[in-house]
């Protein structure tokens, strides 16, 4: 059996959420990430907490374990399970250390 996968839910109207899928697509060797536009009605039953408008203002990661990721938080979350964005992502952390 394979590993839960982390969903992400993204507004697949605009074009920077989408393209961000796309580059996520391309580096996902592991299939850690499962990508669910906010359209789809599936979205209800995944994040029942999650207003319309709060998914409309970030990218959200469902992680397998329950916690939601935000935003900036949700790409390094991502990222830090993926071979060629592991080292980025821990770069963009440290960069912000004393916040």
């Amino acid at each position: 059996m394979s590993a839960p996968r982390h969903i992400v839910l993204y507004d697949g109207e605009c074009s920077l959420c989408t393209f961000q899928m796309k580059l996520l697509t391309w580096l996902d060797w592991c299939h850690i990430v499962r990508l669910v536009p906010i359209a789809d009605a599936e979205v209800a039953r995944l994040a029942p907490t999650l207003t319309r408008e709060a998914l409309l203002e970030a990218i959200h990661c469902l992680a397998s374990d329950g916690v939601i990721h935000r935003g900036a938080r949700c790409l390094r979350f991502v990222g830090l399970r993926m071979p060629l964005l592991d080292r980025k992502s821990t770069r963009l952390n440290s960069s912000h250390t004393d916040i």
